[in-house]
C-alpha cells in the first residue's frame, strides 16, 4: 500500500528510541511530523535533525509531535539521539515496512553508483491519522522552518 495525500493511514507500529514503541493510534488527537532521513550521523541528516531540535518547543506549541525515521538500528538511533541531544524519539525501520508504506524508498546515485535508499521526505499527519501535507525529495536548508510554518497555520 502506498500512501497519498489526504489518505487515512492504517495503524502501524515500530520500535523507537527510549525503549518505546511507536503506534500511530497512540497519538490520536495530536498532529505528527514524521520525517524520513537516509542515515544517522551523515551531514544532511545531522543538520536536519538539529533544525528540528532547535524548533522543538515551537512545534509543541503548535500541538505537533516530531518523530524521525530511518533504517538504522535502535542502537545507532540511541547514539545519534544522545550525541545531538534530540528531545524527540527516532523510529527504526530496518525492514523498510514503514518506508514502503510511505513510498520513500528510491534508487539514488551515490558516488557514481545506483543504490536504493530513503528519499528525504516529511509528512504531517493530523490527529485523525490522515496525511495533510507531504514534502518529497527534501532539501535540508529552510525545510524545517517551512514545516513549522505549515503546522502553525494548520492548527
Amino acid at each position: 500500500m502506498t500512501v497519498s495525500l489526504n489518505e487515512c493511514l492504517n495503524d502501524f507500529s515500530a520500535a523507537m528510541t527510549s525503549e518505546k514503541t511507536f503506534t500511530l493510534s497512540d497519538y490520536s488527537g495530536k498532529n505528527i511530523v514524521l520525517y524520513f532521513y537516509p542515515k544517522d550521523n551523515t551531514p544532511g541528516c545531522t543538520t536536519e535533525s538539529i533544525a528540528f531540535r532547535e524548533l522543538y518547543a515551537e512545534f509543541q506549541e503548535a500541538n505537533t509531535l516530531i518523530f524521525g525515521l530511518s533504517r538504522d538500528s535502535l542502537r545507532s538511533h540511541e547514539n545519534f539521539k544522545n550525541k545531538l541531544g534530540l528531545p524527540f524519539e527516532l523510529i527504526s525501520d530496518p525492514d523498510e515496512l514503514i518506508c514502503n508504506l510511505f513510498d520513500v524508498m528510491k534508487m539514488k546515485n551515490m558516488y557514481g553508483k545506483q543504490a536504493r535508499g530513503i528519499e528525504r521526505s516529511t509528512f504531517v499527519i493530523d490527529g485523525n491519522g490522515q496525511i495533510v501535507k507531504e514534502w518529497r525529495a527534501v532539501k535540508v536548508n529552510g525545510h524545517v522552518d517551512e514545516v513549522l510554518e505549515y503546522v502553525r497555520n494548520f492548527n
